[in-house]
């Protein structure tokens, strides 16, 4: 039995603490199961992540990609060839059908997904909306009360 200590991981990443979470939970409950495809997940920018999985010998046409509030769903069902001509006397390579998810944190949004080399690339960008961000509050002195600009609808 194979043990993933995904502890070292949540002192780097920003984002993605509670998919760590749910992939600790998922590894435990279930022993590790679902391995297939194998996959990884990369932070290539400060707000820039890349999940990588390896489907060998998927088309582009074979996998599908759904984005639905904070589920990322990846898909992959390989119609088995007709070619007659060819007789399998061994099969390695997995052509199995697929369902991957990920838990997406909140403001995480997919951008673009590539197929190269028997690996998909997913690129996902952490955008945090102005109103949620984090500012600065101006200390005054005593006696002297500033108003924090508000903003007025009319």
């Amino acid at each position: 039995m194979r043990q993933v200590d995904f502890s070292p991981l949540y002192r780097s990443t920003v984002g993605f603490d509670r998919l760590f979470s749910m992939l600790d939970q998922m590894a435990s409950a279930e022993g590790g199961a679902q391995t297939y495809p194998p996959y990884n997940i990369e932070r290539t920018g400060e707000n820039a992540y890349r999940i990588t999985l390896a489907v060998a010998g998927f088309a582009d046409t074979d996998l599908s990609i759904e984005a639905r509030e904070n589920t990322l769903t990846v898909k992959g069902d390989k119609k088995p060839a007709d070619d007659k001509s060819a007789e399998v006397l061994y099969r390695g390579i997995a052509s199995r059908a697929f369902e991957r998810r990920f838990q997406l944190a909140d403001h995480v949004e997919v951008k673009g997904a590539a197929l190269q080399n028997g690996l998909l690339h997913i690129d996902l960008a952490r955008e945090i909306p102005e109103e949620k961000k984090a500012r600065q509050i101006p200390i005054g002195r005593a006696g002297e009360a500033k108003q924090i600009e508000a903003n007025t609808i009319n």
